[in-house]
């Protein structure tokens, strides 16, 4: 989408120049105390929001460096490539397209952070949480839809036949924190046509559960009789808590239905977690010829993988739990570091230079940062590390 590619692009532009001369990297560290404004995530898109909502975090310590003598006096600054990095971080235009994309993109990213999370299985949020993902981004639109739709409709695109099966249904359903705050969920046919499917496929040739888990189980669940009905049953209206679990506790009245709740709401959905076996592997062969017998190799991985695994669940007991989507691999963030690959801000606020109190649309056009970004637009973009090297006397 051409609104955010523009803000991701500009962005890009001032990280590839901080980044790639000693110089204006020394300088970057100096304001902002020796923190990064790049942040590799775990995929292109995490790379891309994590690096972002940085730079947003410190723009003003960004707008104060290419104000100051200190960047000013850099050659590499008056390079034609210097002045674009100044200008778009002097543009007011950039850091209302910032705050348009981490305000549009994060309802994303909290789908992301929980379905490669350990804390608890996601298969019963996953749909659920795309849902809200999708009102909270027109809401971010300001529910006008001829701003929305083209997102929506990527949405849309990605979650057809891939995150609306049955399975998701059903496990959607399944789980009280949406059925319960929403009970029309019961009612609506694409639901109810894959809770059908999902209950004739699992109790296969078996039509006396089919019909006990369908007519006679999820009424009782939908009307919470019994065990749901009691009042340590609300623990539901905590995000927080494990609804295959709570299913194994609450629904022993109903073992049809509870069976196969308890089977699909433990379910993950994503397979980053097993991905995570290669790194084992890798980790273990540290020469490129490892005379390691295969049950030797097999222990080591082994022992490895239940280390991380015990160290992950210490880490959720005491609440120590690091952001999933970062990465100590930098190979998904490697826009921001090498060159490769309308003003439609809602949030109105005060942008002034603290201290002195002049805006910082004054300052952009008293250097003139329209006409610099102007100037490069039609310009494309050259690729770094191909045996080109920057030319720096200072360096």
């Amino acid at each position: 989408m051409a609104r955010f590619k523009k803000v991701i692009d500009q962005a890009k532009v001032f990280t590839i120049f901080v980044y790639g001369h000693t110089r204006t990297l020394e300088c970057l560290r100096y304001f902002t105390e020796g923190k990064e404004i790049i942040s590799p995530g775990v995929t292109r898109f995490a790379s891309t929001f994590l690096t972002l909502n940085s730079i947003q975090e410190k723009k003003d310590q960004l707008r104060k460096m290419v104000v100051h003598i200190r960047w000013d006096s850099l050659k590499d600054v008056k390079s034609k490539k210097g002045k674009d990095a100044t200008a778009i971080i002097l543009n007011p235009t950039f850091w209302k397209d910032v705050k348009l994309t981490l305000t549009v993109f994060e309802p994303l990213v909290k789908v992301l952070r929980l379905v490669d999370g350990d804390v608890k299985p996601s298969m019963g949020f996953i749909y659920g949480e795309l849902l809200k993902a999708k009102r909270e981004i027109k809401e971010a639109f300001g529910n006008n839809e001829s701003r929305f739709k083209e997102v929506i409709a990527v949405i849309g695109k990605k979650m057809k036949e891939r995150l609306d099966s049955p399975l998701h249904l059903i496990a959607y359903l399944l789980n009280p924190h949406y059925s319960y705050s929403n009970p029309s969920i019961f009612d609506e046919p694409t639901i109810t046509e894959g809770f059908i499917s999902c209950v004739e496929t699992f109790y296969y040739h078996d039509e006396n559960k089919q019909h006990q888990a369908a007519n006679i189980d999820l009424k009782k669940f939908q009307n919470r009789e019994g065990p749901f009905n009691k009042k340590f049953a609300r623990t539901f209206e905590n995000f927080d808590y494990n609804p295959a679990s709570w299913w194994r506790l609450h629904g022993t009245e109903i073992p049809a239905l509870q069976k196969m709740a308890t089977r699909i709401l433990s379910l993950t959905s994503s397979s980053s977690s097993c991905e995570r076996s290669w790194s084992g592997f890798e980790g273990v062969h540290t020469k490129k010829r490892n005379r390691l017998t295969t049950v030797h190799l097999n222990k080591l991985v082994y022992i490895q993988f239940n280390s991380e695994l015990i160290n992950d669940k210490e880490n959720i007991k005491s609440k120590k739990i690091s952001d999933v989507l970062l990465s100590n691999d930098t190979t998904e963030a490697q826009g921001f570091l090498r060159e490769n690959e309308n003003d439609c801000a809602l949030v109105v606020y005060r942008d002034e230079m603290e201290g002195i109190g002049i805006p910082w649309s004054v300052i952009g056009d008293a250097v003139g940062v329209e006409e610099q970004l102007e100037l490069r637009r039609s310009a494309r973009v050259r690729q770094l590390y191909e045996g080109e090297e920057f030319d720096s006397e200072e360096e």
